[in-house]
């Protein structure tokens, strides 16, 4: 879940990122977020992976303690890349410059794709959906994070939006539907979507909902910050 505040340009940068992480509530949505996506992508040890918008290289970090047997990760943002090494020096990594609209990997490099909290900043997440399933393995599993339509935080960002922030003015909020919609559209099989993060911005009440977190987002997307969906890409000749 990315915070509400950002940096020069509208963009976040890797120390926004990090403060909101030192911060209880970013603290709780992010280990929601991280159980969700892990459960969804299946197993991880042995397996190529690539985050799409990796960002500081977080969620890379996680795949290589899990046993990944390959990370790799990609992100429009140079200051966000320079952080993900820096973070990934001590072991092997690819992180580089993309956008997601144009990965720099062939066909068919990776066992499991993610891709959390990008597209909806990305002018055309139909591209960016196919790239990622053109990287994908026959029979590989993409899994994709996205900022839910109906929810509390949703509303309070296109509020931000109204109001002159410019990151919010062109954020696209997306339903379950439009997700699963994307995914089959990539000629990948949707899979299982589940919500998370069902409290509205406040520490207090984040603390005492998040237990019950997993137990809603398995029941419905309505309400849900953060949606994600898997989908599978077909054996090959199926």
């Amino acid at each position: 879940m990315p915070p509400d505040s950002h940096g020069a340009g509208g963009r976040f940068g890797p120390d926004v990122y990090a403060a909101w992480r030192d911060s209880s509530l970013g603290e709780i949505t992010e280990a929601l977020e991280h159980r969700l996506i892990l459960d969804l992508a299946g197993p991880i040890p042995g397996r190529a992976v690539l985050d799409v918008g990796s960002g500081d290289g977080t969620l890379l970090s996680v795949f290589r303690g899990l046993g990944s047997a390959r990370i790799a990760g990609c992100d429009p943002d140079p200051r966000m890349v320079d952080r993900a090494r820096a973070l990934l020096a001590d072991g092997p990594a690819e992180v580089s410059v993309a956008p997601a609209q144009s990965l720099p990997f062939p066909d068919a490099s990776f066992d499991v794709v993610t891709c959390i909290t990008v597209l909806t900043f990305v002018p055309d997440a139909g591209a960016a959906v196919r790239e990622m399933a053109r990287v994908l393995r026959p029979g590989g599993r993409l899994v994709i994070g996205d900022l839910g339509k109906w929810s509390y935080w949703a509303a309070r960002r296109r509020i931000r939006g109204w109001l002159g922030a410019k990151l919010w003015q062109t954020a696209h909020f997306r339903t379950a539907g439009e997700l699963a919609g994307l995914v089959r559209a990539a000629g990948l099989t949707p899979g299982p979507i589940h919500g998370a993060i069902f409290f509205p911005p406040w520490t207090r009440l984040a603390r005492l909902m998040a237990r019950f977190d997993s137990r809603l987002g398995a029941m419905t997307t309505i309400g849900a910050a953060f949606l994600a969906v898997r989908g599978t890409k077909p054996p090959a000749g199926g």
